[in-house]
């Protein structure tokens, strides 16, 4: 790969229940607010090279420090990336997320290096996005996103909602 360097920006965990997720996390690390928590669908799903059900889920960000943690309550059943590791019901760390200036390109060079696209799927917002199956080396998926202002926007309101908790409400709507 001789691309520029990739920097990890978050980790996300998938959770079998969103709410007490946030609660256990908020005791666990004192972080907060959750920013998020309403349901989406991820269209247009191509799972391991095949046209897939949509994946539904419901989701929040957090702040920690510099890195920014997604927890993920996965509300659909059919095959995605998510069950790949997790049944139903189940849950623990999924995957590490990076940004890349070229996404086609970095995409296609993680699998070259012999790391399966496992889900690609479109955003309500637009862009592609995709999970590559890294488990064999590194134990877990890695999530590209391409450079896209609302995917960086989101990252901005995670990060000012910890600036500016008050403690109150421990999971809060998007802006």
């Amino acid at each position: 790969m001789t691309r520029a360097p990739l920097a990890f920006v978050q980790n996300c965990y998938v959770v079998p229940d969103l709410e007490a997720a946030c609660q256990r996390f908020h005791q666990l690390y004192n972080i907060g607010p959750f920013v998020g928590g309403m349901e989406a669908v991820l269209e247009h799903h191509v799972y391991r090279g095949k046209p897939a059900e949509p994946i539904r889920l419901r989701g929040v960000f957090v702040q920690s420090g510099d890195l920014n943690v997604e927890l993920v309550q996965i509300l659909s059943h059919g095959p995605s990336a998510f069950h790949d590791m997790y049944a139903s019901g189940e849950g623990g760390f999924h995957h590490a997320a990076l940004f890349c200036d070229d996404y086609e390109a970095t995409r296609d060079e993680f699998v070259a290096a012999g790391m399966p696209l496992a889900s690609e799927f479109t955003t309500i917002f637009g862009p592609k996005i995709c999970y590559i199956d890294a488990r064999d080396t590194l134990g877990h998926m890695i999530e590209l996103y391409p450079e896209n202002a609302i995917i960086r926007d989101m990252y901005r309101q995670a990060r000012d909602a910890a600036k500016d908790w008050d403690g109150r409400d421990l999971i809060i709507p998007w802006s």
